[in-house]
């Protein structure tokens, strides 16, 4: 569930992530002030499939109750309907095509990836379901606070209509706007910048999850390996009569400790789902990259066109051909064109050379409305990153030195366990 707090000037919600740990994120006027969101449950189904085969799949339960119905003490029941891991690749497909100037926010991964070997890869798995869980609704209030994303029709549907929001997704042709995004030089400086960072970000947060998976397994492996403490000291025990109380409770307080890394790597996987976020928001940057680079290559199309066009209007006029043509060959082969016909092609071409230069005022104030706008959504995402990645470090420092404190603190117990033998 999200909560909103702050003032006029400055407003955030938090994103809440199991085990305690608080995502912030800036709003401005989202939808989230008027009405509250939330993923409350998931539930696994099964049910026959587009070809009539029995599969299981996995629902999400989508809560949302408008915020003016909520007085002191008085909450009254949500509104609530289930959504599939599809539906919500659907609606984050239709805006990132819809809104390609946007850093549209990423959805949790479909299976895990990156992972410490005693964590289960299955995506029916229930730890698994309930971290999707929280990346799902993460996802919703993310695009529920920006400014753009919250007021688009089509997502307030996927958020309050059972039925219905599909058909008008596939209405609106979003799937004809994927067009070919040509390999052509980004023109833009910034842009290429941007692009070469993502690739960079991508590559150490993907570093950073490999090592924090090795990491995991060693240190599961070091906790089990103190349970060898607790067997022993118990063993121990039953053959010594003064010392025999001193072992089985030492013995009992490295049980504990070593029964306590499934809870530890737990927790830590909720940190690890924070950074995969950011890992899969590079794509979603580089999205932004690659249309920039489409529009680039429309204006230069269009401009290259009205230059041709231009080009064929001055050999026209001048009767001079500079560059080898067809058109060329045939006039010397078959004689010269009438002046009427001469005529009729100059005007074709000034009405063509009048449409192009129209083309390139109307490409150019698209290239410069599609920089403008990116950039500006661009600088959020980064203000959001920073502050992200910076809590959810900081958080997984805590929680380290609070695990070291445990281990101190179990070792401690057991000194006086030695000095009362």
């Amino acid at each position: 569930m999200c909560h909103i707090f702050g003032s006029a000037v400055e407003t955030f919600v938090s994103l809440t992530v199991p085990h305690g740990s608080i995502l912030m994120v800036e709003i401005d006027k989202g939808l989230l002030r008027k009405m509250e969101i939330s993923v409350a449950e998931a539930e696994k189904r099964t049910g026959k499939n587009a070809v009539n085969m029995q599969e299981t799949y996995t629902v999400y339960l989508i809560e949302t109750r408008p915020v003016d119905t909520i007085t002191e003490g008085v909450t009254p029941a949500p509104d609530s309907l289930w959504r599939r891991y599809s539906e919500f690749e659907l609606l984050r497909n239709y805006l990132l095509v819809t809104y390609p100037f946007v850093v549209v926010a990423p959805l949790p991964e479909k299976r895990a990836e990156i992972v410490w070997h005693k964590l289960s890869a299955d995506n029916m798995d229930p730890d698994f379901v309930e971290r999707r869980r929280v990346g799902l609704e993460n996802f919703l209030l993310r695009v529920a606070c920006h400014p753009v994303l919250c007021n688009d029709k089509i997502f307030y549907m996927f958020l309050t209509e059972e039925k219905g929001w599909k058909e008008m997704v596939y209405d609106t042709g979003f799937q004809a706007k994927k067009v070919l995004i040509y390999l052509v030089t980004c023109s833009c400086r910034r842009f290429t910048e941007l692009k070469h960072y993502s690739d960079e970000l991508q590559t150490v947060l993907s570093q950073l999850l490999r090592v924090r998976a090795r990491v995991a397994d060693r240190l599961y492996g070091v906790y089990k390996v103190h349970g060898n403490y607790g067997r022993v000291f118990s063993e121990w025990s039953a053959i010594e009569k003064e010392m025999g109380d001193g072992l089985q409770s030492a013995g009992h307080h490295v049980d504990v400790y070593a029964a306590s890394v499934d809870d530890i790597l737990e927790e830590e996987e909720h940190y690890a789902d924070q950074l995969k976020e950011y890992l899969f928001y590079t794509d979603a940057l580089r999205a932004v990259c690659r249309k920039h680079e489409l529009t680039q290559f429309e204006l230069e199309t269009a401009a290259q066109d009205l230059a041709s066009k231009k080009q064929q209007k001055e050999e026209l006029v001048t009767g001079t051909v500079r560059t080898f043509s067809l058109k060329g060959m045939t006039s010397k082969l078959f004689g010269q064109e009438t002046a009427e016909q001469r005529e009729a092609k100059l005007q074709a071409l000034e009405q063509q050379i009048e449409e192009g230069e129209e083309a390139v005022k109307e490409k150019n104030k698209e290239s410069d409305d599609f920089v403008k706008t990116a950039w500006e959504d661009i600088e959020c995402f980064k203000e959001q990153k920073d502050r992200d990645l910076k809590e959810a470090l900081i958080s997984y420092a805590i929680m380290q030195i609070s695990m070291c404190k445990k281990g101190i603190q179990v070792w401690t117990n057991a000194k006086e366990c030695f000095n009362k033998m």
